[in-house]
């Protein structure tokens, strides 16, 4: 094999090489994007919830809660344009050392194959390529020399082909590159001014802080009829569900005997972290005990679910198949759809319409109703029970 061969083979191995590396940067990149894209829509969807807000004090610790959300969205977005700066700096640093490396190639290769058109223009002359056959040792010399006579034009021309297409490569994923970084860049520049943007927001909300601490009596009163509304929630919902598995059918000497779908409840129990969302939005309420964002002190209602932000009129969605327990309206929860699967059960409140009744089956996926603007605020309130004993959604929900 010549040297040209040599460094030619070389050359398309290192190209193999570096398309299996855009490969793996390309499902990087993908995944980054997947995970910016769902940042972006949360904070869309706030940024409405904020504009629908009313500034009653009544509201204003929701709207204090969302303003920190968004913040920490923002702050995710900014870290997720860090790494990619990063990371496209890392890579432009290699595939720049790696260009150098193939340049210098090519540049030997140019000097070869100019020396070998510049021989060839020299000896031009038939009369000399005939002595060179003539001066064979042997006729299969001769055969071997008239072969590479006839050969060594067509391979130049391949080869010089091969440099081009090499360099051409070389410099398009080289200017990609270089293009990522710079967007890459100019997004973290965007996403700097919106946290600027909500770090002003931010202060604005201190006020409405100061104003909360002013009027720590009249939120307390709120707070305690608050806590009234998700007692009375959670007391019906608990009434519901000892209904439900508490007996419906009689057995051997009149004894009460629950009739469950075992198989549905196993069905369940298997998909946990694995349930799709009721609708797609950003969790702005967490599952569990909590305190006032303001008042530390203070501890708000259990939340036996969880608050997700969404755009007005949100179709909502079942999370697994099962069948409509009931349908019920609580004072500042409005319409409530509970489904049974097995003795597992989801809970869907906040809903301005539903389209399904008591006893109806629901397939996974199904539209079971529409999310209701109460107060400014468009969430959804979203739980999962075992029997009687509430399971935190997010630890369900895939």
């Amino acid at each position: 094999m010549t040297r040209g061969a040599r460094v030619i083979t070389v050359l398309l191995s290192g190209l193999m090489l570096l398309g299996g590396g855009f490969m793996a940067i390309a499902q990087d990149t993908k995944a980054q994007e997947d995970k910016k894209a769902r940042l972006e829509n949360e904070i869309r969807i706030i940024d409405r919830q904020l504009r629908d807000v009313s500034s009653r004090s009544a509201s204003a610790t929701s709207k204090l809660t969302l303003l920190r959300k968004q913040i920490s969205n923002r702050k995710a977005l900014i870290q997720e344009s860090d790494k990619d700066i990063r990371s496209l700096n890392r890579q432009i640093t290699a595939k720049n050392q790696e260009v150098a490396i193939i340049q210098g190639r090519l540049d030997t290769l140019s000097v070869h194959y100019t020396r070998l058109v510049r021989s060839a223009y020299k000896n031009r002359d038939s009369r000399v390529w005939y002595m060179y056959v003539l001066a064979s040792d042997n006729v299969s010399q001769a055969f071997r020399r008239i072969g590479y006579l006839k050969n060594m034009s067509s391979q130049m021309d391949v080869q010089a082909r091969k440099i081009r297409e090499a360099k051409a490569k070389l410099e398009e994923e080289t200017a990609k590159l270089t293009e990522l970084r710079d967007q890459a860049r100019e997004l973290r520049r965007k996403r700097q001014e919106e946290m600027n943007s909500l770090q002003k927001e931010e202060t604005q909300s201190d006020k409405i802080v100061r104003d909360l601490q002013r009027q720590k009596s009249q939120y307390q009163k709120e707070l305690a009829a608050k806590r009234k509304q998700v007692e009375a929630l959670n007391r019906e919902i608990e009434r519901i569900i000892r209904e439900a598995t508490r007996g419906t059918s009689t057995g051997k000497g009149g004894k009460s005997k629950t009739v469950v779908d075992e198989a549905l409840n196993a069905q369940f129990a298997q998909n946990k972290g694995k349930l799709p969302w009721p609708a797609d939005g950003p969790v702005v309420d967490k599952f569990g005990q909590h305190y006032h964002p303001v008042y530390k002190n203070v501890k708000l209602p259990f939340n036996n679910g969880i608050g997700i932000a969404l755009a007005p009129g949100t179709k909502v969605q079942a999370v697994f198949d099962g069948v409509v327990k009931q349908i019920v309206v609580m004072p500042g929860y409005n319409q409530c759809v509970l489904v049974q699967h097995g003795n597992y059960f989801s809970f869907y409140c906040k809903l301005s319409s539903v389209n399904v009744k008591s006893g109806d089956k629901v397939k996974t996926g199904q539209v079971i109703g529409t999310v209701d603007t109460i107060s400014g605020e468009t969430q959804l309130h979203f739980q999962i029970w075992n029997k009687t004993t509430p399971q935190n959604p997010e630890l369900w929900l895939k």
